[in-house]
């Protein structure tokens, strides 16, 4: 920051994004170094690789032999996807909540004084 400004966000193209994807997975160029040489954070490095990642793993699982899916079919299986994890997240937490509200009716806290 120079002069209490902050440097402009470098915005890279899908091919950069690409590009940097590849140096780092082959191991061409350390995140670090891959940073430096295209003006971002390590986090934008890691944050790519994931983003990477988790696509591939989509689209691999989606994908049937012989048959090519539609952006549609990718993004629906996707949002169930989303929706499972979000439904045993939900699931988890009505747990914990009704556990919670037992303990308060029942007068006990983990925090209160014994005696």
């Amino acid at each position: 920051m120079e002069n209490g400004k902050r440097k402009a966000r470098r915005q890279l193209s899908p091919e950069e994004k690409w590009e940097i994807f590849l140096e780092v997975t082959s191991q061409e160029l350390s995140q670090a170094d891959a940073a430096r040489k295209y003006g971002v954070d390590v986090s934008v490095i890691i944050r790519l690789r994931q983003l990477a990642k988790d696509a591939s793993l989509a689209a691999f699982a989606s994908a049937k032999p012989g048959r090519v899916l539609s952006a549609e079919a990718v993004e629906l299986a996707e949002c169930r996807s989303e929706n499972d994890r979000l439904s045993e997240a939900i699931k988890e937490m009505a747990i914990e909540l009704s556990l919670y509200r037992g303990r308060q009716r029942s007068g006990f806290s983990a925090r209160s004084p014994r005696g």
